[in-house]
């Protein structure tokens, strides 16, 4: 349960750091964006490793010898390109006005990655609807926190949680993977 908790704070490191970014922009209206945010990306968040997951394990018997494999490269790609976007402008920067279509996009677009998760947790020895429950509320929490630090700090911490969260994803990989 411990490596899911780890995971779940580490996807919800990029929706962390795309609500310290929109909070920073639009801190006028934190409380509901906020709200807001926290749905989008802890729903979305929460519903992509099961689709993983889902898919996991219907060709896991076809590359069962190959899954600790399959699933370190999958988390070295994620957790690469959560380290390579620590060091990018973040989208969130160019949105003027916040709707339902931009947070569905952007829900969209920070969880892909927890797709990919899901597919290690066929690795792991838990209960998967439980595991996507405690990553859709880590995430939840982490991006409502997340505006809420986003309006008292700006855009600091933005990168800095991105890449902390990428590293800690390519570490659970090479933990599958070597244990």
């Amino acid at each position: 349960m411990i490596e899911v908790l780890v995971l779940a704070v580490a996807l919800s490191m990029d929706a962390f750091a795309v609500s310290i970014g929109l909070g920073s922009k639009h801190k006028k209206k934190a409380s509901s964006l906020a709200l807001m945010a926290g749905l989008y990306f802890g729903l979305f968040q929460g519903l992509m490793p099961l689709i993983g997951y889902l898919g996991g394990k219907g060709v896991l018997g076809w590359v069962e010898a190959y899954a600790p494999w399959i699933a370190f490269i999958l988390l070295a790609l994620i957790g690469g390109k959560m380290i390579y976007e620590a060091f990018s402008e973040g989208v969130e920067e160019d949105i003027a006005i916040i709707t339902h279509r931009v947070m569905l996009m952007l829900a969209i677009a920070t969880s892909i990655d927890a797709m990919a998760a899901g597919f290690a947790l066929t690795l792991l020895d838990v209960a998967p609807l439980l595991a996507c429950l405690i990553i859709g509320v880590t995430t939840l929490v982490f991006s409502v926190a997340g505006v809420y630090i986003g309006t008292r700090s700006g855009t600091f911490l933005e990168g800095k949680a991105e890449f902390v969260g990428g590293v800690v994803i390519v570490l659970i990989g090479l933990k599958i993977l070597f244990m």
